[in-house]
């Protein structure tokens, strides 16, 4: 754990060998000082990761993993900052993946298959109830312990609740080719928890068979494999087991079996043991003001000087631990603009629609959210503008406003946020590089103008 003969420690931890290494981010050993006890730490470069435009997807992650305490869903401990850098504490898992598992084997024993099952239904049954939605589960995406029990990793493609549309369904388009569900490939919103089961569904019948069930190198035609949901399953199955890869492989996601009825199953059922998520361990509030994040320093040696701070306190401090690139607007078009206030959200919210009713625009209220709407005649054309107010708390004094066009025209979208930003008192920069984040303002502080 040195590197050129300088013992590398950040914060109580000394980081050691790379474990693995993705687009934007290594994985690490690391050993607490204090305990002895191994974890694994993700390293992010910010400056990386505000290029790659990946800021959205690492705060989502951050934000699930926080909310996760299962034995078989990857743990997230505690994240730490530095100057250039971003460390996420995370559970040590040294079992290797499932994916390995199953190609050094062939395929599984249908008993230990099961068993694998079970404990991959109750960790993503937890993460819905926790309303968390995973969207790439996969072998590659679930790792084994010493015991040989399941992990559920990566959970930077997953959803929260508040990335529902006004249907109440999901309408991003992710996962992997393979596992995805065919309501993602019909483009028409998505159920997230059925559609985590289609996943679980395809590991299943990968685990028990040793290869996939929809297959093909031509994407166009394994879509279309998907889309009809013709599986072929293997007769040296058992009933129970062809029975429950069928009614998960329902093409039909009105129809497919849902976690309930998985787990009354009596197939699945067979010497199964709920596991215990674990709450009880420590403190379980999801509140983003009770998840701390520490600035470090990256050759931190003395344990007693990380400095704890609220999460979203962290983002407002000098430019030599700024974050603002978390939070800077990776759509280059302009379609989303956010900022800050200090305003209660129903305040928010009026304000906004005295300013927006005042320019002619009609409006619709209802469930925290704003719609603002026009059509107006300019010489020979008809310019139209629909456009999402929305209100997310960060903390009980500090409010973000976003403002997302939907649909129509640009010029009509600026005119808006000109008048919103007059009367709000937000800073319009474009540009948060060239100026502290959160500074003061009247009604408002500027995060992103785009």
């Amino acid at each position: 754990m040195k590197k050129e003969g300088i013992l590398v420690r950040v914060g109580k931890y000394e980081i050691g060998r790379t474990l693995g290494e993705g687009n934007f981010a290594k994985v690490k050993l690391a050993r607490h000082v204090e305990s002895g006890r191994c974890f694994a730490v993700k390293v992010l470069e910010r400056n990386r990761v505000i290029d790659r435009h990946t800021h959205d997807q690492i705060k989502r992650e951050i934000r699930t993993l926080k909310l996760l305490k299962h034995p078989n869903a990857i743990r997230l401990y505690e994240v730490l900052a530095s100057k250039t850098k971003i460390y996420m504490v995370l559970e040590y898992v040294n079992g290797g993946e499932l994916f390995d598992k199953i190609e050094s084997n062939g395929r599984l024993s249908e008993p230990e298959g099961r068993k694998l099952f079970q404990q991959l239904i109750d960790a993503v049954s937890y993460c819905h109830e926790k309303g968390v939605f995973h969207r790439d589960l996969k072998p590659e995406n679930v790792l084994l312990d010493a015991q040989g029990n399941i992990k559920i990793s990566d959970f930077g493609l997953s959803a929260l609740p508040q990335q529902f549309g006004h249907d109440g369904l999901l309408h991003t388009t992710c996962g992997s080719p393979n596992y995805v569900a065919p309501e993602i490939l019909a483009n028409k919103g998505y159920d997230g928890a059925t559609s985590d089961i289609w996943s679980c569904g395809v590991i299943l019948y990968v685990m028990l068979t040793g290869y996939l069930p929809f297959d093909d190198t031509n994407l166009a035609l394994l879509y279309q494999k998907i889309l009809k949901g013709e599986v072929q399953i293997p007769k040296w199955l058992s009933s129970g087991a062809q029975n429950m890869i069928r009614r998960i492989l329902d093409p039909n996601p009105q129809t497919r079996i849902k976690m309930a009825e998985i787990k009354e199953n009596k197939w699945f059922k067979q010497d199964y043991s709920p596991a215990k998520p674990q709450e009880d361990e420590e403190e379980s509030s999801s509140d983003d003001e009770s998840f701390l994040i520490k600035e470090v320093t990256e050759a931190d040696k003395h344990a007693d000087a990380c400095t704890y701070i609220n999460a979203f306190e962290l983002i407002g401090m000098s430019s030599c631990l700024d974050l603002s690139g978390f939070f800077e607007e990776e759509d280059a078009s302009g379609r989303k603009i956010r900022f800050t206030s200090n305003c209660p959200p129903e305040e928010l919210l009026k304000k906004i629609e005295d300013v927006v009713t005042r320019m002619g625009f009609q409006v619709q209220r209802g469930h925290g959210k704003l719609k603002v709407m026009q059509q107006c005649e300019i010489k020979t054309s008809i310019k139209s503008l629909s456009a999402v107010a929305e209100v997310f708390e960060l903390s009980p004094s500090l409010f973000v406003v976003e403002l997302r066009k939907t649909h129509g025209d640009s010029s009509l979208y600026r005119q808006l946020w000109e008048r919103l930003s007059d009367n709000l008192g937000v800073n319009k920069s474009p540009s948060l590089a060239e100026q502290p984040l959160l500074t003061g303002l009247e009604g408002g502080r500027s995060i992103v103008a785009a």
